[in-house]
């Protein structure tokens, strides 16, 4: 889950839009599991997805 932030972060500063947008739905998913299965709560993955979306705007 966590590498998987990392992941979107090191891409996003790696300007490659491409593939930006597959590594978030990646991490989206990550989250989403991780919160379903109880390692985080719903909200913190509801809150590190809205930021790293901010994130992915706001560089557009």
């Amino acid at each position: 889950m966590r590498t998987a932030v990392k992941k979107v972060l090191r891409t996003l500063e790696s300007g490659d839009k491409s593939a930006l947008q597959a590594v978030y739905v990646s991490a989206s998913s990550a989250l989403d599991r991780a919160a379903r299965k109880g390692l985080i709560h719903k909200n913190k993955a509801a809150r590190l997805k809205s930021r790293l979306s901010a994130k992915i705007k706001a560089a557009a």
